[in-house]
Protein backbone atom coordinates (compact mmCIF):
# COMPACT_ATOMS: atom_id res chain seq x y z
CA UNK A 1 0.00 0.00 0.00
CA UNK A 2 1.24 3.75 -0.86
CA UNK A 3 2.40 5.46 2.69
CA UNK A 4 -0.91 7.91 2.78
CA UNK A 5 1.54 10.54 5.00
CA UNK A 6 4.04 10.34 1.81
CA UNK A 7 0.62 10.88 -0.20
CA UNK A 8 -0.69 13.52 1.93
CA UNK A 9 2.93 15.64 1.75
CA UNK A 10 2.63 15.39 -2.07
CA UNK A 11 -0.64 16.88 -2.62
CA UNK A 12 0.56 19.87 0.18
CA UNK A 13 3.61 20.69 -1.18
CA UNK A 14 3.68 24.89 -1.80
CA UNK A 15 3.91 25.84 -5.47
CA UNK A 16 2.67 22.47 -6.76
CA UNK A 17 0.63 22.71 -9.89
CA UNK A 18 -3.02 21.69 -10.31
CA UNK A 19 -2.55 19.48 -12.99
CA UNK A 20 0.91 18.08 -11.57
CA UNK A 21 -1.44 17.02 -8.27
CA UNK A 22 -4.09 15.42 -10.60
CA UNK A 23 -1.55 13.98 -12.58
CA UNK A 24 0.33 12.13 -9.41
CA UNK A 25 -3.07 11.53 -7.65
CA UNK A 26 -3.76 9.29 -10.97
CA UNK A 27 -0.17 7.74 -11.17
CA UNK A 28 -0.58 6.83 -7.14
CA UNK A 29 -4.02 4.86 -7.41
CA UNK A 30 -2.92 3.14 -10.23
CA UNK A 31 -0.53 2.10 -8.74
CA UNK A 32 -2.24 1.10 -5.16
CA UNK A 33 -4.48 -0.90 -7.00
CA UNK A 34 -1.75 -3.24 -8.80
CA UNK A 35 0.51 -3.71 -5.80
CA UNK A 36 -3.33 -4.39 -3.64
CA UNK A 37 -5.17 -6.84 -6.84
CA UNK A 38 -2.23 -8.19 -9.02
CA UNK A 39 -4.44 -10.81 -10.37
CA UNK A 40 -6.60 -8.35 -11.39
CA UNK A 41 -5.15 -7.84 -15.15
CA UNK A 42 -3.51 -11.03 -15.23
CA UNK A 43 -7.50 -12.32 -15.36
CA UNK A 44 -7.84 -11.02 -18.74
CA UNK A 45 -5.74 -13.51 -20.15
CA UNK A 46 -6.83 -16.99 -18.75
CA UNK A 47 -8.32 -18.46 -15.82
CA UNK A 48 -6.76 -22.12 -14.59
CA UNK A 49 -9.34 -24.31 -14.14
CA UNK A 50 -8.07 -28.16 -12.10
CA UNK A 51 -9.29 -31.00 -13.36
CA UNK A 52 -9.04 -33.91 -11.30
CA UNK A 53 -9.62 -37.22 -13.33
CA UNK A 54 -8.34 -41.19 -13.30
CA UNK A 55 -5.78 -40.77 -15.93
CA UNK A 56 -3.91 -43.81 -15.21
CA UNK A 57 -4.79 -47.47 -13.95
CA UNK A 58 -7.88 -49.37 -14.82
CA UNK A 59 -9.95 -46.23 -15.08
CA UNK A 60 -8.01 -44.72 -17.39
CA UNK A 61 -10.38 -44.94 -20.78
CA UNK A 62 -13.17 -43.26 -18.82
CA UNK A 63 -10.67 -40.52 -17.28
CA UNK A 64 -9.81 -40.08 -21.44
CA UNK A 65 -13.20 -39.43 -22.40
CA UNK A 66 -13.99 -36.89 -19.87
CA UNK A 67 -10.71 -35.15 -20.51
CA UNK A 68 -11.70 -35.14 -23.93
CA UNK A 69 -15.31 -33.68 -23.06
CA UNK A 70 -14.43 -30.77 -20.86
CA UNK A 71 -11.00 -29.68 -23.79
CA UNK A 72 -14.08 -29.44 -26.21
CA UNK A 73 -16.50 -27.53 -23.91
CA UNK A 74 -13.35 -25.52 -23.37
CA UNK A 75 -12.47 -25.03 -27.04
CA UNK A 76 -15.91 -24.03 -27.42
CA UNK A 77 -15.51 -21.44 -24.88
CA UNK A 78 -12.50 -19.66 -25.80
CA UNK A 79 -13.26 -19.25 -29.65
CA UNK A 80 -16.08 -18.85 -32.07
CA UNK A 81 -18.72 -21.49 -33.57
CA UNK A 82 -21.56 -19.59 -34.75
CA UNK A 83 -23.27 -22.84 -36.19
CA UNK A 84 -23.98 -23.40 -31.89
CA UNK A 85 -26.83 -22.32 -30.93
CA UNK A 86 -25.52 -22.13 -27.38
CA UNK A 87 -24.00 -19.17 -25.64
CA UNK A 88 -20.48 -19.98 -24.92
CA UNK A 89 -20.21 -20.64 -28.79
CA UNK A 90 -20.02 -16.85 -29.25
CA UNK A 91 -18.19 -15.50 -26.94
CA UNK A 92 -14.38 -16.13 -27.85
CA UNK A 93 -13.74 -16.07 -24.08
CA UNK A 94 -15.01 -14.69 -20.70
CA UNK A 95 -16.71 -11.67 -22.26
CA UNK A 96 -17.02 -10.23 -18.61
CA UNK A 97 -13.47 -11.08 -17.96
CA UNK A 98 -12.40 -9.24 -20.83
CA UNK A 99 -12.27 -12.16 -23.09
CA UNK A 100 -9.95 -14.24 -20.81
CA UNK A 101 -9.69 -17.72 -21.90
CA UNK A 102 -10.40 -21.23 -19.85
CA UNK A 103 -7.25 -22.96 -19.50
CA UNK A 104 -7.44 -26.56 -18.15
CA UNK A 105 -4.79 -28.04 -15.50
CA UNK A 106 -5.19 -31.35 -15.07
CA UNK A 107 -4.30 -34.10 -13.12
CA UNK A 108 -4.35 -37.50 -12.49
CA UNK A 109 -6.13 -39.37 -9.70
CA UNK A 110 -5.25 -42.50 -10.21
CA UNK A 111 -8.76 -43.63 -9.16
CA UNK A 112 -6.99 -43.64 -5.30
CA UNK A 113 -8.61 -40.86 -2.97
CA UNK A 114 -5.81 -40.51 -0.72
CA UNK A 115 -3.72 -39.36 -4.11
CA UNK A 116 -6.97 -37.10 -5.69
CA UNK A 117 -6.58 -35.04 -2.66
CA UNK A 118 -2.84 -34.48 -2.63
CA UNK A 119 -3.64 -33.27 -6.38
CA UNK A 120 -6.55 -31.01 -5.40
CA UNK A 121 -4.03 -29.74 -3.00
CA UNK A 122 -1.14 -29.52 -5.40
CA UNK A 123 -3.93 -27.45 -7.77
CA UNK A 124 -4.51 -25.11 -5.10
CA UNK A 125 -1.58 -24.04 -3.82
CA UNK A 126 1.08 -24.82 -6.63
CA UNK A 127 -0.84 -23.84 -9.74
CA UNK A 128 -3.31 -21.40 -8.46
CA UNK A 129 -6.13 -22.59 -10.01
CA UNK A 130 -9.38 -20.69 -9.61
CA UNK A 131 -11.17 -23.96 -8.71
CA UNK A 132 -11.50 -27.35 -9.65
CA UNK A 133 -13.51 -29.68 -11.75
CA UNK A 134 -14.22 -33.59 -11.12
CA UNK A 135 -13.30 -36.07 -10.03
CA UNK A 136 -15.50 -38.92 -11.56
CA UNK A 137 -14.98 -41.65 -8.84
CA UNK A 138 -17.31 -40.28 -6.06
CA UNK A 139 -14.51 -41.75 -3.42
CA UNK A 140 -11.95 -39.34 -4.31
CA UNK A 141 -14.30 -36.34 -5.20
CA UNK A 142 -14.80 -37.14 -1.34
CA UNK A 143 -11.82 -36.31 -0.50
CA UNK A 144 -10.56 -33.98 -3.32
CA UNK A 145 -13.17 -31.76 -2.38
CA UNK A 146 -12.79 -31.37 1.58
CA UNK A 147 -9.28 -29.88 0.17
CA UNK A 148 -11.35 -27.47 -1.47
CA UNK A 149 -13.48 -27.07 1.45
CA UNK A 150 -10.39 -26.22 4.16
CA UNK A 151 -8.81 -23.69 0.98
CA UNK A 152 -12.07 -21.75 0.37
CA UNK A 153 -11.85 -22.69 -3.11
CA UNK A 154 -14.90 -23.76 -5.78
CA UNK A 155 -15.27 -27.63 -6.24
CA UNK A 156 -17.77 -28.05 -9.26
CA UNK A 157 -18.59 -31.76 -9.56
CA UNK A 158 -20.25 -33.26 -12.71
CA UNK A 159 -19.71 -36.66 -12.39
CA UNK A 160 -20.29 -38.08 -9.34
CA UNK A 161 -23.31 -39.56 -7.94
CA UNK A 162 -22.73 -40.77 -4.34
CA UNK A 163 -25.87 -38.87 -2.67
CA UNK A 164 -24.00 -38.28 0.26
CA UNK A 165 -21.85 -36.01 -1.46
CA UNK A 166 -24.44 -33.12 -1.44
CA UNK A 167 -25.48 -33.84 1.95
CA UNK A 168 -22.32 -32.79 3.96
CA UNK A 169 -23.16 -29.05 4.21
CA UNK A 170 -19.76 -28.09 2.44
CA UNK A 171 -19.54 -24.41 1.35
CA UNK A 172 -17.62 -24.36 -1.78
CA UNK A 173 -19.29 -27.97 -3.13
CA UNK A 174 -22.09 -27.51 -6.09
CA UNK A 175 -22.72 -30.86 -7.69
CA UNK A 176 -23.88 -30.81 -11.69
CA UNK A 177 -25.21 -34.09 -11.85
CA UNK A 178 -27.90 -35.57 -10.68
CA UNK A 179 -27.05 -38.61 -8.00
CA UNK A 180 -28.10 -42.18 -7.57
CA UNK A 181 -31.09 -41.27 -5.42
CA UNK A 182 -32.61 -39.48 -9.02
CA UNK A 183 -31.68 -42.98 -10.81
CA UNK A 184 -32.42 -45.57 -8.56
CA UNK A 185 -36.21 -44.37 -8.43
CA UNK A 186 -35.90 -44.73 -12.77
CA UNK A 187 -34.75 -48.10 -12.40
CA UNK A 188 -37.77 -48.86 -10.11
CA UNK A 189 -40.29 -46.99 -12.07
CA UNK A 190 -38.53 -48.86 -15.09
CA UNK A 191 -39.89 -52.18 -13.61
CA UNK A 192 -43.19 -51.22 -12.03
CA UNK A 193 -44.00 -49.74 -15.63
CA UNK A 194 -42.79 -53.45 -16.94
CA UNK A 195 -45.73 -54.95 -14.72
CA UNK A 196 -48.10 -52.33 -15.98
CA UNK A 197 -47.47 -52.72 -19.77
CA UNK A 198 -46.03 -49.26 -19.48
CA UNK A 199 -42.44 -50.39 -21.51
CA UNK A 200 -42.98 -49.89 -25.36
CA UNK A 201 -43.58 -53.11 -27.44
CA UNK A 202 -44.03 -55.29 -24.43
CA UNK A 203 -47.11 -56.28 -22.72
CA UNK A 204 -47.36 -56.22 -19.00
CA UNK A 205 -44.56 -59.39 -17.32
CA UNK A 206 -46.08 -60.48 -14.01
CA UNK A 207 -43.85 -59.28 -11.33
CA UNK A 208 -43.02 -63.32 -10.75
CA UNK A 209 -41.31 -62.80 -13.84
CA UNK A 210 -38.72 -59.94 -12.90
CA UNK A 211 -38.00 -60.53 -9.60
CA UNK A 212 -36.81 -61.84 -7.03
CA UNK A 213 -33.32 -59.07 -7.82
CA UNK A 214 -29.97 -59.66 -7.50
CA UNK A 215 -27.12 -56.50 -7.15
CA UNK A 216 -23.60 -56.43 -7.61
CA UNK A 217 -21.71 -53.50 -6.29
CA UNK A 218 -18.45 -52.49 -7.06
CA UNK A 219 -17.09 -51.55 -3.06
CA UNK A 220 -15.99 -47.84 -2.97
CA UNK A 221 -18.25 -45.33 -1.93
CA UNK A 222 -20.13 -44.65 -5.57
CA UNK A 223 -20.95 -48.37 -5.21
CA UNK A 224 -21.64 -48.94 -1.67
CA UNK A 225 -24.08 -45.57 -2.26
CA UNK A 226 -25.94 -47.66 -5.63
CA UNK A 227 -26.12 -50.77 -3.38
CA UNK A 228 -28.17 -48.74 -0.33
CA UNK A 229 -30.50 -46.66 -2.84
CA UNK A 230 -31.38 -49.69 -4.51
CA UNK A 231 -32.13 -51.50 -1.21
CA UNK A 232 -33.99 -48.84 0.18
CA UNK A 233 -36.22 -48.60 -3.11
CA UNK A 234 -36.36 -52.12 -3.09
CA UNK A 235 -38.26 -52.09 -0.02
CA UNK A 236 -40.68 -49.35 -0.50
CA UNK A 237 -41.94 -50.40 -3.42
CA UNK A 238 -42.17 -53.82 -2.74
CA UNK A 239 -39.69 -55.64 -4.67
CA UNK A 240 -38.00 -58.26 -3.57
CA UNK A 241 -33.95 -58.87 -3.05
CA UNK A 242 -32.62 -62.57 -3.34
CA UNK A 243 -29.13 -61.56 -3.34
CA UNK A 244 -26.86 -58.26 -2.37
CA UNK A 245 -22.95 -57.91 -2.12
CA UNK A 246 -19.88 -55.68 -2.93
CA UNK A 247 -16.87 -57.32 -4.95
CA UNK A 248 -13.55 -55.62 -4.78
CA UNK A 249 -13.34 -53.15 -7.97
CA UNK A 250 -9.55 -54.13 -8.67
CA UNK A 251 -10.92 -57.89 -8.97
CA UNK A 252 -9.39 -59.70 -11.54
CA UNK A 253 -11.64 -62.24 -11.25
CA UNK A 254 -15.53 -62.66 -10.60
CA UNK A 255 -16.23 -66.08 -11.21
CA UNK A 256 -17.48 -66.47 -7.15
CA UNK A 257 -19.73 -63.39 -7.92
CA UNK A 258 -21.22 -64.36 -11.14
CA UNK A 259 -21.80 -68.04 -9.48
CA UNK A 260 -23.39 -66.50 -6.89
CA UNK A 261 -25.87 -64.31 -8.89
CA UNK A 262 -26.78 -67.57 -10.96
CA UNK A 263 -27.29 -69.26 -7.23
CA UNK A 264 -29.81 -66.59 -6.49
CA UNK A 265 -32.19 -67.99 -9.34
CA UNK A 266 -33.19 -64.31 -10.16
CA UNK A 267 -34.36 -63.23 -13.01
CA UNK A 268 -33.05 -59.38 -12.26
CA UNK A 269 -29.16 -58.59 -12.40
CA UNK A 270 -28.45 -55.48 -11.55
CA UNK A 271 -25.09 -54.26 -11.56
CA UNK A 272 -22.75 -51.33 -10.28
CA UNK A 273 -19.59 -51.52 -11.85
CA UNK A 274 -16.93 -49.74 -13.42
CA UNK A 275 -15.74 -50.37 -17.28
CA UNK A 276 -13.42 -53.07 -16.08
CA UNK A 277 -15.69 -55.64 -13.86
CA UNK A 278 -18.56 -54.68 -16.15
CA UNK A 279 -16.64 -56.28 -19.52
CA UNK A 280 -15.97 -59.31 -16.85
CA UNK A 281 -19.20 -59.66 -14.88
CA UNK A 282 -20.46 -59.80 -19.28
CA UNK A 283 -17.54 -62.34 -20.44
CA UNK A 284 -18.41 -64.36 -16.89
CA UNK A 285 -21.60 -64.24 -17.14
CA UNK A 286 -21.99 -65.84 -21.24
CA UNK A 287 -19.01 -68.15 -20.21
CA UNK A 288 -20.72 -69.67 -17.37
CA UNK A 289 -24.05 -69.62 -19.90
CA UNK A 290 -26.28 -67.14 -17.11
CA UNK A 291 -30.05 -66.94 -18.59
CA UNK A 292 -31.17 -63.33 -16.63
CA UNK A 293 -34.19 -62.20 -17.81
CA UNK A 294 -33.31 -58.58 -17.40
CA UNK A 295 -29.89 -57.20 -17.07
CA UNK A 296 -29.49 -53.16 -16.13
CA UNK A 297 -26.25 -51.50 -15.10
CA UNK A 298 -25.88 -48.17 -13.02
CA UNK A 299 -24.29 -46.45 -15.81
CA UNK A 300 -20.53 -45.63 -15.42
CA UNK A 301 -18.79 -49.20 -17.06
CA UNK A 302 -21.94 -49.59 -18.63
CA UNK A 303 -21.54 -46.99 -20.83
CA UNK A 304 -18.17 -46.54 -21.85
CA UNK A 305 -16.95 -46.80 -25.25
CA UNK A 306 -14.12 -49.73 -24.18
CA UNK A 307 -17.51 -51.30 -23.17
CA UNK A 308 -19.13 -51.82 -26.14
CA UNK A 309 -15.74 -52.06 -28.29
CA UNK A 310 -14.59 -54.76 -26.31
CA UNK A 311 -17.89 -57.00 -26.18
CA UNK A 312 -19.36 -56.04 -29.52
CA UNK A 313 -22.37 -57.84 -30.31
CA UNK A 314 -22.64 -59.45 -26.79
CA UNK A 315 -24.03 -55.90 -25.55
CA UNK A 316 -27.32 -56.19 -26.88
CA UNK A 317 -30.06 -56.54 -24.61
CA UNK A 318 -28.12 -55.07 -21.96
CA UNK A 319 -29.98 -52.08 -20.18
CA UNK A 320 -28.20 -49.14 -18.52
CA UNK A 321 -29.04 -45.70 -16.61
CA UNK A 322 -27.67 -43.06 -18.92
CA UNK A 323 -27.39 -39.81 -18.82
CA UNK A 324 -26.96 -39.07 -22.84
CA UNK A 325 -27.91 -40.84 -26.01
CA UNK A 326 -26.70 -39.63 -29.63
CA UNK A 327 -30.63 -40.34 -30.11
CA UNK A 328 -30.82 -36.92 -27.93
CA UNK A 329 -30.14 -35.77 -31.31
CA UNK A 330 -33.45 -35.95 -33.09
CA UNK A 331 -35.40 -33.98 -30.13
CA UNK A 332 -32.73 -31.97 -29.35
CA UNK A 333 -30.52 -30.34 -32.08
CA UNK A 334 -28.09 -28.66 -30.35
CA UNK A 335 -27.13 -32.30 -28.59
CA UNK A 336 -26.97 -33.63 -32.23
CA UNK A 337 -24.21 -30.99 -32.62
CA UNK A 338 -22.71 -31.06 -30.18
CA UNK A 339 -21.78 -35.02 -30.62
CA UNK A 340 -20.68 -34.71 -33.82
CA UNK A 341 -18.03 -32.49 -32.90
CA UNK A 342 -17.24 -35.19 -30.03
CA UNK A 343 -17.42 -38.13 -32.31
CA UNK A 344 -15.28 -36.22 -34.98
CA UNK A 345 -12.54 -35.21 -32.14
CA UNK A 346 -12.78 -38.55 -30.47
CA UNK A 347 -14.19 -41.51 -32.83
CA UNK A 348 -16.84 -42.38 -30.72
CA UNK A 349 -20.10 -40.68 -29.29
CA UNK A 350 -20.49 -38.98 -26.24
CA UNK A 351 -21.45 -41.23 -23.11
CA UNK A 352 -23.29 -39.79 -20.02
CA UNK A 353 -20.04 -38.97 -18.35
CA UNK A 354 -17.88 -37.41 -21.16
CA UNK A 355 -21.21 -35.61 -21.89
CA UNK A 356 -21.33 -34.43 -17.71
CA UNK A 357 -17.78 -33.16 -17.62
CA UNK A 358 -18.71 -31.11 -21.26
CA UNK A 359 -21.23 -29.69 -18.98
CA UNK A 360 -19.11 -29.13 -16.03
CA UNK A 361 -16.85 -26.46 -17.97
CA UNK A 362 -19.76 -25.22 -19.30
CA UNK A 363 -21.06 -24.51 -16.04
CA UNK A 364 -17.79 -22.50 -15.20
CA UNK A 365 -17.88 -20.37 -18.20
CA UNK A 366 -20.94 -18.93 -16.84
CA UNK A 367 -20.16 -18.77 -13.68
CA UNK A 368 -16.78 -16.83 -14.19
CA UNK A 369 -19.02 -14.74 -16.89
CA UNK A 370 -21.44 -13.48 -13.94
CA UNK A 371 -18.91 -13.42 -11.43
CA UNK A 372 -16.95 -10.62 -13.37
CA UNK A 373 -14.34 -11.80 -11.30
CA UNK A 374 -12.39 -14.73 -10.01
CA UNK A 375 -12.58 -14.05 -6.60
CA UNK A 376 -13.72 -17.12 -4.91
CA UNK A 377 -16.39 -15.35 -2.69
CA UNK A 378 -17.44 -13.79 -5.96
CA UNK A 379 -17.83 -17.45 -7.75
CA UNK A 380 -19.32 -18.81 -4.99
CA UNK A 381 -22.20 -15.99 -5.19
CA UNK A 382 -22.64 -16.45 -8.84
CA UNK A 383 -22.66 -20.67 -8.52
CA UNK A 384 -25.44 -19.99 -5.88
CA UNK A 385 -27.66 -17.29 -8.24
CA UNK A 386 -26.79 -19.52 -11.62
CA UNK A 387 -29.33 -21.01 -13.85
CA UNK A 388 -28.66 -22.06 -17.29
CA UNK A 389 -31.23 -23.10 -19.39
CA UNK A 390 -32.27 -26.54 -20.79
CA UNK A 391 -32.05 -25.35 -24.21
CA UNK A 392 -27.93 -24.50 -23.72
CA UNK A 393 -27.25 -27.94 -22.40
CA UNK A 394 -26.20 -31.35 -24.37
CA UNK A 395 -27.97 -33.36 -21.55
CA UNK A 396 -31.89 -34.18 -21.94
CA UNK A 397 -31.72 -31.71 -18.49
CA UNK A 398 -34.25 -28.89 -17.84
CA UNK A 399 -31.34 -26.66 -16.73
CA UNK A 400 -29.02 -26.11 -14.22
CA UNK A 401 -29.80 -24.06 -10.98
CA UNK A 402 -28.24 -25.14 -7.31
CA UNK A 403 -30.83 -26.16 -4.47
CA UNK A 404 -32.29 -28.63 -2.41
CA UNK A 405 -34.16 -31.25 -4.12
CA UNK A 406 -33.81 -33.90 -1.98
CA UNK A 407 -33.59 -33.53 2.05
CA UNK A 408 -30.24 -32.62 3.67
CA UNK A 409 -29.40 -31.54 0.10
CA UNK A 410 -27.49 -28.74 -0.46
CA UNK A 411 -26.03 -26.88 -3.76
CA UNK A 412 -27.15 -29.81 -5.58
CA UNK A 413 -28.39 -29.26 -9.40
CA UNK A 414 -32.25 -29.62 -9.14
CA UNK A 415 -33.01 -29.77 -12.94
CA UNK A 416 -31.04 -32.78 -13.77
CA UNK A 417 -32.60 -36.31 -14.84
CA UNK A 418 -31.74 -39.56 -16.37
CA UNK A 419 -32.57 -41.91 -18.71
CA UNK A 420 -32.34 -45.63 -19.01
CA UNK A 421 -31.02 -46.47 -22.44
CA UNK A 422 -30.30 -50.13 -23.99
CA UNK A 423 -28.14 -51.59 -26.41
CA UNK A 424 -29.82 -52.48 -29.56
CA UNK A 425 -28.24 -54.35 -32.84
CA UNK A 426 -24.25 -54.14 -31.81
CA UNK A 427 -21.85 -54.06 -32.77
CA UNK A 428 -22.98 -51.36 -35.29
CA UNK A 429 -26.24 -50.18 -33.72
CA UNK A 430 -26.73 -47.94 -30.91
CA UNK A 431 -28.19 -46.90 -27.26
CA UNK A 432 -31.55 -46.45 -28.00
CA UNK A 433 -33.77 -44.67 -25.04
CA UNK A 434 -36.10 -46.40 -23.35
CA UNK A 435 -37.09 -45.03 -20.16
CA UNK A 436 -38.97 -42.30 -19.90
CA UNK A 437 -41.62 -44.37 -21.92
CA UNK A 438 -42.79 -41.28 -23.33
CA UNK A 439 -39.26 -40.21 -25.17
CA UNK A 440 -38.60 -44.00 -26.04
CA UNK A 441 -36.90 -44.36 -29.35
CA UNK A 442 -36.91 -47.74 -29.96
CA UNK A 443 -39.38 -51.06 -28.38
CA UNK A 444 -37.73 -52.70 -25.19
CA UNK A 445 -36.02 -56.13 -26.03
CA UNK A 446 -37.51 -58.22 -23.62
CA UNK A 447 -36.39 -60.67 -22.24
CA UNK A 448 -32.93 -60.56 -22.86
CA UNK A 449 -31.93 -62.69 -25.75
CA UNK A 450 -28.87 -64.30 -24.07
CA UNK A 451 -25.20 -65.17 -25.52
CA UNK A 452 -24.18 -67.53 -28.45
Amino acid sequence: MVNSQFFYFVMKEDGMKASKRIFLFLFVSVLSILIVSPTLFAQVKEVKIGVILPLSGPLAPIGKSLKEGAELAADIVNNKYPELDISIAKWEGIPNLGGAKIKLIFADSRGDPGWGSEQAKRLIEDEKVVGLLGAYQSAVTKTASVEAERAGIPFINPDSTSPALSKRGFKWFWRVTPHETWFTKDLFDLLDGLTKGKAPGVKAVPKSKLEPLAVAAENTEWGAASLAEIEKFAKERGWKIAEGFKYPHTAADLTSETRKMIASKAPTFLFAPYVADAILFVKTMKEMKAKPRLIWGQDAGFVEADFYKTLGADVNGILTRDLFSAEMGKVKPVAGKLNEMYKKMTGYDFSGSSARDFVGVQVWAHVLNNAKSTSPEAIRKALNELHIPGKELVMPWKGVKFGSPFPNDTQQNELGSGVINQYQGYPDGKLHIIYPFEFATSKLIYPFPGWK
